[in-house]
């Protein structure tokens, strides 16, 4: 009896190697992981850019003296100092700088007695252990070629808890993760567009939520619990709500108008941008250019510069930082909201109904 019938005809070729690069990385995915390169790069970039030769420039630094004669000579050689590492300006005694000091208008103050040959060098360490240590150097600097001393009064002095004054830092860069993740976490699960409004509300009511109980969770730790901040719990807890708050918002944004490359997006502005211009490490006034003028627009640097005035500056200097973390909380909210609209009249227009809605948000979904 002939077997033809039954025998099994030819293997099928295994697929080439070629074929399995094509199924295992997609178009879509090639150009994420080429993003993630990017921000890769960018990165590194950004932050040895930023932090790699730290030095003092125009830092503001008040001159105080008997006589208006004796204060703006020393002015004059002030300013006279390779590099412009100061800007200079006289102001009307010892109270007036420590005033300006503490209202954050100047970064430090030299008060001269021609009486004698020690001077008297106002710093606040409270904004910085690396610029007030920087002004003592220049100064020792400038009053030895002048056969001159100078003793160090710290006007808002870091806790001994805080070292370098980073704890403010490392609490707004911790408030500032929680808001991206959050929102990243919250497009993942469900699609990186919200399909409508409603949902759209949802996801930032979540965010809202998050944003409360982390910024308090972050206020408690970093004063009752570690020691590590002096400043009112109730105060740093508002800023922490805001700071998360704006980030998470500014990511549903992003999401909401580049879908999961949204995600990148703000990783890019808060990560690699807004983190080395924040004035942690280094003070504003040590930062190249760049980076100095970037920092005071972006949520970690307006939110570091808050958190070291409720500690060590009795509040004062925060308006303009509060308005910048109120943009951003502000318009993320309104694009987030925007977005979602017209996604939903763009449905609407082709006819697709509830079915499309839901094809679309399977299909933003990650594989």
């Amino acid at each position: 009896m002939s077997q033809s019938a039954s025998s099994p005809g030819p293997s099928p070729r295994p697929p080439g190697l070629l074929t399995e690069v094509k199924h295992a990385v997609t178009p879509r995915a090639a150009l994420l992981v080429a993003g993630v390169i990017a921000l890769q790069l960018l990165f590194i970039a950004s932050y040895v850019g930023a932090l790699h030769h730290p030095k003092p420039s125009d830092v503001s630094f008040g001159v105080a003296a008997p006589t208006a004669q004796a204060a703006e000579q020393t002015v004059a050689r002030l300013e006279k100092l390779p590099g412009k590492p100061l800007d200079a300006r006289t102001v009307a005694g010892e109270a007036q700088a420590r005033k300006q000091i503490m209202n954050r208008e100047i970064d430090g103050a030299l008060v001269v007695d021609p009486r004698s040959g020690t001077d008297t060098l106002l710093v606040a360490s409270g904004g910085g252990k690396a610029l007030s240590t920087a002004l003592e150097t220049l100064t020792r600097q400038v009053e030895g070629s002048e056969q001159r001393t100078a003793r160090t009064v710290d006007v808002a002095a870091a806790s001994a808890q805080d070292f370098n004054g980073l704890s403010s830092f490392y609490l707004v860069v911790g408030w500032c993760v929680g808001g991206y993740l959050c929102a990243s976490i919250l497009a993942i699960s469900t699609g990186a567009r919200p399909a409508n409004p409603k949902r759209a509300v949802i996801r930032l009511g979540a965010m809202a939520l998050v944003s409360a109980v982390g910024g308090l969770g972050g206020a408690i730790i970093i004063g009752p619990v570690l020691g590590a901040l002096p400043g009112s719990v109730a105060a740093l807890w508002g800023l922490g709500t805001l700071v998360t708050f704006a980030v998470g918002a500014a990511t549903l944004a992003l999401q909401g108008v580049f879908g999961i490359v949204g995600i990148g997006l703000a990783i890019l502005l808060i990560v690699i941008a807004g983190n080395p211009s924040a004035g942690g490490a280094f003070p504003l006034p040590m930062l190249p250019p760049f980076w100095e003028a970037i920092g005071p627009a972006l949520p970690p640097g307006a939110g570091t510069w808050v958190a070291r005035s409720i500690a060590y500056f009795q509040g004062n200097a925060v308006t303009g930082p509060l308005l910048v973390l109120s943009a951003w909380a502000v318009v993320g909210t309104a694009v987030t909201l925007l977005a979602a609209g017209l996604r939903k009249g763009g449905v609407k227009k082709s006819g697709g109904g509830a079915g499309a809605v839901a094809a679309e948000e399977s299909a933003a979904r990650p594989s």
